[in-house]
């Protein structure tokens, strides 16, 4: 099959896929919750992992109620996580530059599609000098379906001219997996801060430990093709 479908693009998530941001999004809401008397626990916290800002309101009133303080815990979450990542830096991921610069060297394309908002998106990329490396970068605050849906996906192979079945995508989410499985392409997992589901291990192309897997997985892979 490897042979067969070959691979233009390379689809990056962010938060728990490149960053080590997703823990921090945890403490954030948990402390920012706490301040307003509302309990955000790992479990529900989960549920969330890869949908965008309308999605994850959604989940929030659908357990606490609309009466919910969603924008104000929102609000002060961010300001935790930007004391955070002010204090340690942005945390990345093992073999996300050695990745990076395979894919340059190689002109392979590569785009980011992730839920986090633009504004933020463009300031964590910058902040470790990596925001010009892609070819495309959407945001959840751009597409009007979160992940699972596969529009955030689809819409990068469209924007790159690339068919959905030679894309690549890596993800840490189970929404995410779901949402590239759907859109025809082939979901790479490497788990963050939760395993897959016995159900979403059935969409899972490739499950590796870090960036630097795919890495050697790609020249394998490459070579093989190159060879055929």
């Amino acid at each position: 099959m490897e042979k067969q479908i070959g691979i233009e693009l390379i689809i990056f998530d962010m938060d728990g896929l490149m960053f080590d941001t997703e823990k921090i999004s945890y403490i954030g809401w948990k402390e920012a919750a706490r301040q307003y008397n509302y309990q955000i626990g790992r479990d529900l916290f989960e549920k969330t992992i890869g949908t965008n800002i309308t999605k994850t309101k959604e989940i929030y009133f659908n357990h606490f109620g609309e009466k919910f303080p969603f924008e104000l815990i929102r609000h002060e979450r961010v300001k935790i996580s930007d004391e955070i990542i002010k204090t340690k830096g942005v945390p990345i991921k093992k073999g996300l530059y050695e990745l990076i610069n395979y894919l340059n060297e190689n002109g392979i394309k590569k785009a980011v599609a992730t839920s986090t908002s633009r504004d933020r998106a463009l300031n964590l990329l910058s902040l470790v000098k990596i925001n010009s490396f892609f070819d495309y970068i959407l945001c959840g605050d751009e597409i009007k379906n979160s992940k699972p849906n596969p529009e955030i996906f689809l819409k990068v192979a469209d924007k790159l001219q690339c068919s959905p079945n030679k894309c690549l995508v890596l993800e840490d989410s189970e929404a995410g997996i779901i949402a590239a499985y759907q859109a025809g392409m082939m979901p790479i997992m490497i788990p963050d801060i939760k395993e897959p589901s016995k159900e979403v291990q059935n969409f899972i192309f490739r499950k590796m430990d870090n960036l630097l897997d795919v890495k050697l997985f790609l020249e394998e892979f490459l070579n093989r093709s190159s060879i055929a």
